[in-house]
């Protein structure tokens, strides 16, 4: 899944950045991030059957493309823009009409399985790269997590890539205004919060950019 993830965005995003940057710009970053890939990948640990391990899967692409990223010039908001188009290019792999369907799909199986999550959590059998929640219900459309700590930070550090946040927190609006999913967050640990206080709903609406008072 890593590896597919990392080289579909990479095609699908190639006529955007060679707009945004120039042809010359996009060979040098592919180059760069192709390099860096092969290296994070290998050096990838197996979270196991979490919650979040499709989130997982797209570490190894995020530090790969903001090493990239630095080491062809970009400063931090340029970073965190590209970031933003490459998210928005893999989300829109799937064709519009069926995301909707895929985030109620996808939410509901999140729900069934939070409880085993926090059990194991609890246990202490989560390992270092996972995510550590409190989960609640609120009814049957919405419910609530509030993100402890965050695997993508864990494994930001062990890069040294501490940069891809919080611009990759912002996935979290993207996926969900296409998908047409309610989400609605205050506080981020990517911004140095003491949690990720994130309530999602099955049916509802998202600004496609956090609105103010949100992160």
């Amino acid at each position: 899944m890593m590896k597919i993830i990392y080289y579909l965005t990479m095609t699908r995003s190639r006529k955007m950045i060679v707009q945004m940057y120039g042809k010359s710009f996009y060979v040098q970053f592919k180059k760069r991030s192709d390099s860096w890939f092969k290296r994070v990948f290998k050096e990838t640990p197996d979270i196991g059957e979490s919650i979040f391990s499709f989130n997982y899967a797209y570490a190894p692409s995020y530090v790969a493309w903001y090493k990239a990223m630095m080491e062809s010039g970009m400063n931090q908001k340029q970073a965190d823009e590209l970031m933003w188009h490459l998210n928005e290019k893999m989300l829109l792999t799937v064709p519009k009409p069926l995301l909707h369907m895929v985030g109620k799909i996808y939410l509901n199986g999140f729900r069934k399985k939070a409880k085993q999550h926090m059990l194991r959590q609890e246990s202490g059998k989560l390992h270092p790269f996972d995510w550590e929640i409190e989960y609640r219900d609120i009814n049957e459309n919405e419910f609530m997590i509030n993100i402890r700590k965050c695997g993508f930070i864990a494994y930001a550090e062990k890069f040294d890539a501490k940069g891809i946040l919080p611009g990759i927190c912002a996935v979290d609006y993207i996926v969900a205004y296409y998908m047409k999913n309610g989400f609605y967050r205050t506080k981020t640990l990517g911004y140095g919060d003491d949690c990720c206080d994130c309530r999602y709903a099955l049916n509802g609406s998202c600004s496609l950019r956090p609105e103010k008072g949100q992160k």
